[in-house]
């Protein structure tokens, strides 16, 4: 590592903080355009083990995914069956492990759902010996009681497979999948692995949004540059944890947690570039070549999330987190009038912040203000999901799924 370098890190290190968040109670008031927003906390689920994500079914019930246990079902009676993963799994999948922040962790239902029971997960796998992350399709029955006819359609996904100097095994995976509601496409998001060249390489998926149809396959107008896997919808990103779609024209967005200097927030459009470039330029030397959290410059200046100087027609971000990293992860938008002065904003939840922020947007999609919630517990947010009766649902590292909603 060169003095620059070291340098670099040494700034980034200090300018790393934490954001506490105080005054937790289940009746929330968050000031909004002047008025109040008062919301009721309930939890849901408790006592789990790292739950990621949630998914709703018609029928009402929801399914979620816990990193190193598996995908599993609470009913509408409240009663909660566990459905794919680990030992004790309607269906076992012996290949299935959990390793660093890699293992059991998106969850999509097809949105023909109910009439096909077509269940998707992203899951770390060694099938063959081989250490991959996948997306998997499921197939539940009526009564959630049996789960068949397993098909990896997506079998490439880059893992982490050892140790370097920036972190361990497992790490920078993304992982979360959500269903186009517009297009009726599937969204994936990859990380990249703390490996330089990835994000940037358009022959692999890491540190790529993928956009397929039901059977893996790449979606139609994706505009992959040239050369590249048909099935990139975006590449040049680190570690996207959220995508989401604006209600009412379906523009897809990511939320990416950064590196010590970044979080942002970035609306997507087919074969764009977000601009995340780690690998070492000429006459730079970082650890692992990898420059993420270092500098790719010669002059010693930070790596930046979206590099407009290298790449000027790159993805630009809608919001940045103040040139901070609190680990942004999941994000939904609120839609509805009971949201009232919130409806069509874009709620965006932190893990080291452990908070969740309130975007307005304007009609391009870039960020006109934002509005932290307060009064919730302080916890790692790990998933964000609008539920069918209008609440936002929420999954904390802390273990537990909570309900929000307007009193």
């Amino acid at each position: 590592m060169n003095r620059l370098t070291a340098k670099a890190l040494t700034v980034f290190s200090a300018v790393l903080f934490v954001l506490t968040v105080v005054n937790c109670s289940r009746d929330t008031s968050v000031a909004a355009d002047g008025g109040e927003l008062r919301l009721n906390h309930t939890i849901v689920l408790s006592g789990l083990n790292n739950p990621w994500d949630l998914a709703f079914a018609p029928d009402g019930a929801m399914l979620f995914t816990e990193k190193c246990r598996g995908l599993s079902v609470r009913l509408a009676d409240e009663k909660i069956r566990r459905l794919f993963g680990t030992s004790g799994s309607a269906l076992e999948a012996g290949d299935f492990f959990c390793q660093g922040q890699s293992g059991m962790l998106g969850v999509a239902l097809d949105p023909d759902f109910k009439d096909n029971r077509f269940v998707y997960v992203y899951i770390a796998s060694n099938l063959n010996n081989t250490k991959t992350n996948r997306v998997v399709r499921l197939t539940v029955d009526a009564d959630y009681t049996r789960v068949s006819r397993r098909l990896d359609i997506v079998t490439d996904i880059p893992y982490k497979q050892s140790a370097n100097f920036w972190g361990r095994p497992g790490a920078h995976s993304g992982g979360r999948i959500r269903f186009g509601p517009t297009d009726g496409f599937l969204y994936v998001t990859t990380g990249d692995n703390h490996n330089g060249p990835l994000p940037q390489d358009l022959s692999r998926l890491g540190g790529k949004t993928l956009r397929i149809d039901r059977n893996g396959a790449a979606a139609r107008g994706n505009l992959t540059p040239s050369g590249g896997d048909p099935r990139i919808f975006t590449y040049g990103h680190r570690n996207i944890q959220g995508i989401t779609f604006r209600p009412g024209t379906g523009q897809p967005f990511a939320c990416e947690h950064g590196p010590g200097h970044s979080d942002e927030v970035t609306p997507l459009k087919a074969g764009g570039n977000g601009g995340w470039d780690p690998k070492p330029t000429a006459g730079v030397t970082c650890a692992s070549n990898y420059c993420g959290y270092t500098s790719n410059k010669p002059d010693g200046t930070p790596t930046s999330m979206t590099d407009l100087a290298r790449f000027p027609d790159a993805l630009k971000p809608s919001w940045n987190n103040q040139g901070v990293s609190e680990g942004m992860g999941p994000c939904v938008f609120l839609s509805g009038k009971h949201w009232q002065a919130w409806d069509g904003r874009l709620a965006v939840g932190f893990l080291r912040g452990a908070r969740i922020v309130i975007l307005e947007l304007d009609a391009n999609g870039m960020a006109t203000g934002n509005t932290t919630v307060t009064g919730i517990p302080a916890e790692r947010m790990r998933s964000l999901v609008s539920g069918p009766d209008g609440a936002l649902y929420v999954a904390t590292d802390a273990g537990e799924i909570w309900r929000l909603t307007v009193k």
